[in-house]
């Protein structure tokens, strides 16, 4: 069970002082000095654990299940995400960013053509962008959905995460329908969408809308008020909001620890400026804290899906998916065989030599994990001089060796569990 209490009092050379009991120097602890040779055993959680949902490792050295110190190693699922984007045109650059937090893909995607779209200054129709807010909180609940009920599993409970998948596979096949894959989307375009919605996709919309809530309230009522939950979770992996904002936290594991802190809000893009929706927080920064934020912000989620269903029946337009980008989208195969303005963009998009103007640009949304940024350095060439990305997961993975000191080892797995840090995001 979460062993909280046990705190690491202080170190020196050779001893370490450890205090068990209600804080440190209270006066109702009890403290141990221990040396440190004689005590201490090295235990390599991963890269291939089970329990750390993931290809990464900690070195821990341990003091019987408690952690005295931890060292993580990234480099294991290394893929040069930034190098071969610098191979690449433009257009061949979104499946990459399905690599990322391979989760909430279509976040990724949409945020990579934000990116672009910026820098070549291209207006995108108020339809189209009502159309991506409805697909990047789609995947927000999504990506909520796989974190919550993980979290769930690590501390015992596996019915809630069976039951609550079944909503992730109907987004999946939402997603399906308008883009042909599930879980790597590669979904959109430089501009839009690659075509209309279909009304089957609609439909399934508005099934998921009208049962999600159910779903989500019973699998609510099955952990958040256990006391078993409560108990492994409450005071579980904490960090100070001080600590937070200092190793540059972002999105749900920041919001936990008290720092209402959204892009969405902070530098909206899409239009979410045209949506009502609060900023969920906590306050102990703690597992149960980052678990009730990310719930209440899948109920938000829904809310803002409603709202742009609703915001669309208004709009005059009902047919745009995509901006006035010829240079972007690949023209109907009849006019490529019978105009030469269309063949040429056709060869043009295939070969990659589409035109951007020079400059660089730093645009960021708001991820299922938190702030995901896209730094483009253009020479004007047909692939980015340079791109970096901002990957909150590999941010968060920096602090986890202080979370989880002087805690015991089921508490590192539900503290990592909890941050969702991704494996994806930690190598670029």
């Amino acid at each position: 069970m979460a062993n909280n209490k046990n705190k690491i009092a202080a170190t020196h050379d050779d001893t370490i002082v450890l205090s068990f009991g209600e804080g440190t120097n209270t006066g109702n602890e009890q403290v141990v000095v221990r040396d440190k040779k004689d005590r201490y055993t090295t235990l390599n959680l991963g890269p291939t654990h089970p329990a750390t949902h993931g290809i990464f490792q900690n070195v821990l050295t341990m003091d019987g299940e408690i952690i005295i110190d931890a060292v993580p190693t990234v480099g294991y699922i290394h893929r040069a995400f930034e190098k071969l984007a610098e191979r690449r045109p433009y257009n061949q650059i979104t499946p990459i960013t399905d690599r990322l937090n391979y989760c909430s893909s279509p976040i990724n995607n949409i945020g990579w053509h934000m990116t672009v779209e910026k820098l070549a200054r291209i207006e995108i129709p108020k339809r189209v962008q009502y159309l991506r807010v409805i697909i990047m909180e789609l995947a927000r609940i999504a990506d909520h959905i796989i974190c919550n009920s993980v979290i769930a599993v690590d501390s015992g409970a596996m019915t809630g995460f069976l039951y609550v998948f079944q909503y992730r596979e109907k987004i999946y096949e939402i997603y399906e329908e308008i883009c042909g894959a599930r879980l790597t989307t590669n979904i959109g375009r430089i501009g839009g969408f690659e075509r209309e919605f279909p009304q089957k996709a609609w439909e399934k919309i508005e099934a998921l809308l009208k049962e999600l809530p159910a779903g989500l309230k019973e699998f609510e009522n099955l952990v958040e008020r256990n006391r078993i939950f409560m108990d492994r979770t409450i005071n579980c992996g904490p960090i100070t909001a001080e600590n937070a904002l200092a190793y540059s936290f972002t999105g749900p594991n920041l919001r936990a620890a008290g720092i209402d802190y959204d892009v969405r809000v902070m530098n909206p893009y899409s239009s979410y400026e045209d949506f009502d929706f609060i900023i969920p927080i906590g306050t102990n920064g703690d597992t149960y804290d980052r678990f009730r934020v990310r719930e209440q912000e899948m109920w938000e989620s829904m809310s803002i899906i409603k709202q742009a269903m609703q915001k669309l029946t208004t709009l005059a337009d009902k047919s745009t998916y995509h901006a006035e980008v010829p240079e972007f989208y690949l023209p109907p195969k009849e006019d490529v065989y019978s105009k030469m303005e269309a063949l040429i963009y056709h060869f043009k998009i295939v070969m990659g030599e589409t035109e951007i103007p020079k400059g660089e640009v730093y645009h960021a949304v708001e991820g299922g994990n938190g702030e995901l940024g896209y730094y483009l350095v253009s020479d004007g060439g047909r692939t980015p001089y340079r791109l970096h990305i901002r990957r909150p997961c590999f941010i968060y993975y920096q602090a986890y060796p202080e979370m989880i000191k002087g805690g015991m080892l089921s508490d590192a797995i539900l503290t990592m569990s909890s941050m969702n840090v991704i494996a994806g995001e930690l190598d670029a």
